[in-house]
């Protein structure tokens, strides 16, 4: 499936994902606690529409132009044309960003989706030795065909549902048919020749039986999540496991990669990362983005787990160097 960038969305400035992060991260109805929100889950307000936020959102952006983005090209650092990277979930609000920077490194980039007619709408036409497009469903072991992972030497997946039930359930789409199901049937399927795997999964997962994780895990998100992260680790895949914060920055599932390109977190671009999941806190997608770019050539990452979040301050940005130093700094503390 051949896919070319074209420029017609405005840039955004940066302010714009902090006001798309007010209208889109409203506190949920269901009454618990304000630091439950620091599992890396989704959220869905019930009291505003799916359409109406993607509305008020896009309306955010083009109030706003001229700001450099963290992941324009100019920023991003020669990687190998070797790889070809398989981005699963490319779809959600994590996704999104993984494979805006993955082109905008001239990576070589293949997507599994379920709806691949969505690749279009979400990332242009561009050349087919760019970008490919499979169709495929994690949750259907038959859907892993061999062939989608021809040549792939890296697999970044960021797949998810909702915490609670929401529209986005509908077609058994659940934490145990994603976070679960969905990660074993893609694990027994991969080569052996895979040189990594980087999974986004949650912080808390380790304490789902625990106040306050205990009411963010009342339909099993959290334990599904931890059942498919014990998957990997039990495998021979060199995997690296980025646990999330809560996530800020978006949704960005109305916009087109020129637009993706464009970007920003805000003043949130300073990086945690730890281990032991012992954070509680937030993280901007696009900083859960890059660390699963950075993660899949440092050596220290592999067959290793981290928390992420993000707070105001200067960050990494694209930088290898920075970023080698923050996953052995979570290490050694």
């Amino acid at each position: 499936m051949a896919l070319s960038l074209s420029a017609r969305l405005p840039s955004c400035s940066s302010s714009v994902f902090e006001k798309a992060h007010k209208l889109t991260t409203q506190p949920p109805i269901l009454p618990f606690p304000s630091n439950l929100a620091a599992c890396g889950c989704t959220l869905l307000p019930a009291s505003m529409g799916v359409a109406r936020r993607r509305r008020q959102v896009v309306g955010a952006v083009e109030e706003q132009h001229n700001q450099t983005s963290v992941l324009a090209p100019k920023q991003s650092p020669s990687y190998s044309s070797s790889k070809l990277v398989l981005v699963i979930g490319a779809s959600g609000g994590v996704g999104q960003l993984v494979v805006a920077s993955l082109l905008s490194r001239n990576i070589k980039t293949r997507l599994l989706l379920r709806d691949p007619s969505k690749a279009i709408s979400l990332f242009g036409l561009q050349d087919e030795n760019t970008l490919e497009v499979r169709e495929g469903d994690t949750r259907n072991q038959n859907d892993l065909d061999p062939t989608i992972f021809d040549g792939v030497t890296h697999i970044i997946c960021c797949t998810g549902t909702t915490a609670f039930p929401s529209k986005r359930w509908d077609g058994d789409n659940t934490p145990e048919r994603v976070d679960w199901e969905g990660i074993r049937n893609l694990v027994l399927a991969l080569p052996p020749t895979l040189e990594r795997l980087v999974l986004v999964s949650s912080i808390g997962v380790t304490k789902y039986n625990v106040l306050p994780w205990s009411i963010m895990n009342l339909f099993g998100v959290l334990k599904f999540k931890k059942m498919g992260e014990d998957f990997v680790r039990s495998s021979v895949v060199p995997f690296t496991i980025i646990r999330a914060g809560r996530l800020t920055d978006g949704p960005y599932t109305s916009y087109d990669l020129n637009t993706l390109l464009k970007a920003t977190a805000g003043k949130r671009r300073a990086v945690i990362l730890s281990q032991g999941d012992k954070l509680v806190g937030e993280v901007s997608r696009l900083v859960v983005a890059e660390a699963c770019i950075q993660a899949l050539d440092l050596e220290c990452t592999k067959r290793k787990i981290y928390e992420i979040n993000s707070v105001e301050g200067d960050g990494p940005g694209s930088d290898p160097e920075k970023w080698r130093e923050l996953f052995e700094s979570a290490e050694t503390n």
